[in-house]
């Protein structure tokens, strides 16, 4: 059965996202967001919002939400010790078996595309328990049946120690559970406006779908009255092209010295 569309929406494809990632991230006490991730951000702000306080989160590029002094030292240091709970990933290729590519495509001296690099992406795969892997681009560029270099592996051999690994894929277009036993992906819903054929078609790795596999629920009333009243306006001070884009804010909610 397809997934359906509704004729109208009342929200936008970045508010929809941030819901899907909010409901994976769950009950938890620590959420830890790397740059460049507005949507992930917003998500995580979210979830803060409606827990009224919690769970922590830690923007990596914020002044007020970031009690990392030294960068990614303490960041690897805090999801070693098993203190963060959730941490969002991406890369320029992933695969069906969760396997993510953040260095580049081609000879590795002289490669065809170079991707930003790894930033211990693979130290945070293995210890942070819930890591959600995040593409806006649903294609058959990104989503590819091997990664051509692998920066982070998706499983893990039995005798090797790993609290942490992928929950999820969330795109733009559906979002795709992770069997972390078999390491493949299935799935779960596919968002408003788009189809299941739509998305095998722009999918270049195997996944398991269900006979029945259900419309993304859209966000409620609430949810979009937090996301555009309340963390709006805290995504401007990391984001500010982003939040004046997707919801009209412009300047920072707050300002000052980081929290400690």
């Amino acid at each position: 059965m397809d997934a359906a569309a509704p004729p109208e929406s009342k929200f936008r494809d970045e508010e929809l996202l941030a819901d899907v990632i909010t409901r994976l991230i769950g009950d938890v006490r620590h959420i830890a967001v790397g740059n460049a991730s507005p949507i992930p951000a917003a998500a995580a702000l979210l979830a803060r919002e409606r827990g009224r306080g919690m769970p922590y989160v830690s923007l990596l590029q914020s002044r007020k939400y970031n009690f990392f002094t030294d960068g990614g030292r303490e960041l690897f240091d805090c999801a070693a010790q098993g203190r963060i709970d959730v941490f969002f990933l991406s890369g320029g290729e992933i695969d069906g078996a969760g396997n993510i590519n953040l260095v580049g495509i081609g000879d590795h001296d002289k490669p065809r595309v170079r991707f930003p690099g790894s930033f211990g992406s693979a130290h945070l795969y293995y210890v942070v328990p819930k890591v959600v892997l995040f593409r806006t681009e649903h294609s058959r560029r990104t989503l590819v049946p091997r990664v051509s270099f692998v920066s982070a592996p998706g499983g893990s051999a039995p005798n090797v120690y790993r609290p942490g690994g992928p929950i999820a894929l969330v795109t733009n277009r559906c979002l795709l559970g992770f069997d972390r036993e078999r390491r493949r992906f299935r799935l779960d819903s596919v968002h408003p406006g788009h189809s299941i054929a739509e998305v095998a078609e722009h999918t270049g790795f195997d996944y398991d779908c269900p006979r029945i596999v259900p419309t993304t629920p859209a966000p409620g009333d609430e949810t979009l009255r937090l996301l555009r009243t309340t963390v709006a306006p805290q995504l401007a001070e990391v984001y500010p092209q982003f939040a004046a884009a997707v919801f009209g804010v412009t300047g920072a909610l707050f300002s000052g010295n980081p929290v400690t």
